[in-house]
């Protein structure tokens, strides 16, 4: 495993960290929640993330969702994808409880919508930027793609 990998898996593993409590008991899963419209997932997903509801989070992704991630991770499932979202809900140091996803430009093709945005955040020294594909089906999000890499995130120290 090359320098770059390892340091990637390491910030991702290190933001959710808090996993391990999930894991060592059976996850809850919250019921499936439909939106009316690619845009209204979207929506959803931005403003659970923003809240750190990690129902609605999970709420959107059916059982053979996936989140594909740098240097080839792959979520596949409702709770591996649970498990993933963990950090998103979890106050710092060990989580990103806060962090907030502003859209830049999107574009839209078919059922998938691509975002550029900005991450910000109270505990960030400076914003972070990445891009995502939302794959939306049915009014579930049923796949994405992500540039998000936490081991880029700079702190306020």
């Amino acid at each position: 495993m090359n320098t770059n990998r390892r340091s990637t898996l390491a910030g991702l593993i290190g933001l959710i960290s808090s996993t391990a409590l999930w894991a060592a008991e059976p996850m809850v899963l919250p019921p499936l929640k439909k939106q009316a419209s690619p845009e209204k997932v979207l929506a959803e997903h931005l403003d659970a993330v923003e809240k750190s509801d990690w129902n609605r989070l999970v709420a959107q992704f059916p059982e053979d969702g996936e989140v594909h991630m740098l240097d080839g991770q792959v979520a596949k499932g409702r709770a591996a994808i649970g498990k993933l979202f963990v950090g998103f809900v979890t106050p710092r140091p060990n989580g990103l409880k806060g962090i907030r996803f502003v859209p830049q430009t999107s574009a839209k093709y078919g059922d998938t919508i691509m975002v550029y945005w900005k991450a910000e955040a109270p505990f960030l020294a400076e914003p972070y930027y990445g891009s995502d594909a939302y794959i939306t089906h049915d009014g579930m999000m049923a796949g994405m793609v992500t540039t998000f890499d936490g081991s880029k995130l700079k702190f306020k120290k």
